[in-house]
């Protein structure tokens, strides 16, 4: 195994998931310079398909996933946050090809492996939580992406397709000896319709303590408070959390001092990220990409509700700024 920096955290680790349109390089530098120190180890990029990696003429858009600002890379080093490109597909050769590629051109922490999502355009590709279902198809795609890889291979996954096949799947994962395993507590059937069930990843770490005690086991699903990270981390005796959608309800999530932050905050943290995206992006993505963010900053004082919906509305940088100095709250 390359030199894995999954095992060098003090526990319970922290880590933000993988999400498309999300977790782009400025929405990663907000949460970074939101997080109090140990509060947020390991961030992720969007999904990165590696058949896409590979298409010279197409290459540029799915690259896109992997840029990493300047900015965003020095804050991580100075916070000792690792920053770790997420890849899925379903061709083990494409794996490979596509991981030295990334090694070659990026300088990433870490490469994770999607088995995970349950997204059913994907699904009907064969990728992702498909492999599930696909044991030796996905041993061939870690062994493949190992070899081809300088930093720790770690992997994302759930814990069955049609229900729960937990101890099979991980007892199979580990034979490959990732560097670290996320357990998402639903199967692929499930969605995100039903509670995740943390006494699968419960039965996991207990398969993991037996085979590859030595590398961590991250807990996923539903984790939106520190009650809830403590919980789940008592029950389960996993060695940490990636949260996911809890980020939504609370972007300060990874730092506990910050309980509910004033009307002036979170516009201010609102009119950052829109200024770091278009500095970022200028007019290569759509900027529509930002109207979801907007409601996670604008809600809980007078006026949030009727400024969400007109911020829901915008087109450009300049409507978000005209919007917000009507605001009293908005400092600028």
């Amino acid at each position: 195994m390359n030199n894995n920096f999954w095992t060098e955290f003090k526990q319970p680790i922290f880590a933000l998931a993988p999400m498309e349109d999300v977790t782009d390089t400025s929405f990663r530098q907000i949460v970074a310079e939101i997080a109090k120190p140990d509060y947020l180890h390991v961030l992720m990029t969007e999904f990165v398909n590696t058949d896409g990696l590979l298409h010279e003429v197409g290459r540029d858009i799915v690259a896109q996933r992997l840029v990493v600002n300047e900015s965003e890379r020095n804050l991580l080093k100075e916070k000792d946050i690792k920053l770790v490109a997420q890849i899925w597909g379903k061709n083990p050769d494409h794996f490979y090809k596509a991981t030295k590629w990334i090694c070659e051109n990026y300088d990433f922490d870490g490469i994770d492996i999607n088995f995970g999502c349950p997204v059913k355009n994907v699904v009907k590709q064969g990728a992702c939580s498909a492999l599930i279902d696909k044991p030796e198809l996905a041993r061939d795609i870690v062994i493949a992406t190992k070899e081809a890889s300088n930093i720790p291979v770690s992997v994302k996954t759930r814990t069955g397709v049609k229900q729960h096949d937990t101890e099979r799947w991980i007892t199979q994962l580990l034979e490959t000896k990732p560097a670290a395993l996320t357990l998402h507590g639903r199967t692929q059937k499930m969605q995100s319709d039903y509670p995740a069930d943390w006494n699968q990843i419960k039965l996991a770490a207990e398969v993991k303590n037996a085979i590859l005690p030595e590398i961590p086991l991250l807990g996923n699903g539903d984790v939106f408070s520190h009650q809830n990270v403590k919980d789940d981390l008592e029950l389960s005796n996993a060695d940490g959390v990636m949260i996911g959608r809890g980020i939504f309800e609370n972007p300060w999530f990874f730092n506990p001092d910050i309980i509910d932050p004033d009307p002036e905050t979170r516009l201010s943290l609102l009119w950052r990220q829109a200024i770091l995206f278009l500095d970022t992006w200028k007019d290569t993505k759509n900027f529509a990409v930002l109207r979801r963010f907007f409601k996670i900053y604008v809600y809980n004082f007078e006026g949030a509700a009727r400024l969400r919906a007109k911020l829901m509305t915008v087109k450009d940088i300049d409507s978000v700024y005209d919007l917000l100095k009507e605001n009293p709250h908005f400092k600028g």
